[in-house]
């Protein structure tokens, strides 16, 4: 009785061709699942079984663990984020604006984001920069007046800045590279009052600088005046005298007078 199956020996043709295929495939699998690319502007952090290992990977071709360890990307080129909040003033005044914030996550803490607060780099900003931002915001308004505010607005912003960075240093996850304040909103009755306010200011200056000028032009009066004896005015006279005049007076300090000197002839 014959058997219908046919007898496939290891050694035949077929069988090894068959354990080739396999072999290629695992290793092509291997290969793809060891080998990585991180994009430009990005790092890397890697993970064994969910454990962060070594530092932060850099852009290029780079090697991990098949099946064993991960990839987790994060970008540090510089982000934009506009945040608008509203703040209270030192007088309990309601304002509105727009800080526009430039950051970059430093690449070497990529890693200590990962393991502390973030797996993502979209998380960065919602749990690092925002919180940072809007204390920093509510605790430099709260210091100063409304009128003070928005007469000073470049200066206040600049200590809004200054308090970003503060507050960020704290931890050292990111790079602040720039903090723009814009779009100030107020109530319009105090809008009013405060341009009302810059324009009594400037009158005011105005006023100030007039009389200053004055005074300091009656001073130089003062002196030229106590300066001018008779010989000064003699000196001055001989100065601008031109050569025509028929009568010049008698030089001053002779008791009387004296007789003018008579010049049309050159007596």
């Amino acid at each position: 009785m014959t058997t219908p199956f046919r007898n496939v020996t290891p050694n035949g043709t077929g069988g090894a061709a068959t354990i080739l295929l396999v072999l290629s495939f695992t290793g092509f699998l291997l290969l793809t699942q060891a080998l990585f690319v991180v994009p430009a502007g990005q790092v890397a952090v890697v993970t064994t079984l969910g454990k962060v290992s070594g530092g932060s990977r850099r852009p290029g071709l780079n090697v991990k663990l098949p099946f064993i360890q991960a990839v987790y990307p994060f970008d540090v080129r510089t982000q934009v984020r506009p945040e608008k909040f509203a703040s209270l003033t030192k007088d309990l005044q309601v304002i509105e604006a727009t800080a526009t914030v430039k950051y970059a996550l430093k690449s070497n803490e990529a890693g200590r984001v990962f393991r502390t607060i973030a797996y993502s780099d979209r998380e960065v900003y919602p749990r690092i920069i925002q919180p940072s931002l809007l204390k920093a915001l509510k605790s430099v308004f709260s210091q100063y007046e409304l009128v003070k505010i928005a007469t000073e607005w470049s200066d206040i912003s600049k200590k809004v800045e200054e308090q970003v960075a503060v507050e960020l240093d704290k931890f050292d996850y990111v790079d602040v590279q720039a903090l723009d304040l814009t779009g100030l909103e107020i109530a319009e009755e105090y809008r009013a009052a405060i341009e009302q306010k810059q324009i009594a200011e400037q009158q005011l200056l105005k006023a100030q600088t007039e009389v200053k000028i004055a005074e300091q032009e009656a001073l130089r009066y003062e002196t030229l005046t106590r300066s001018l004896d008779d010989q000064v005015l003699f000196k001055l006279f001989l100065d601008k005298w031109d050569g025509k005049t028929q009568v010049v007076p008698a030089l001053p300090g002779n008791k009387g007078g004296g007789t003018p000197v008579i010049v049309g002839g050159r007596k």
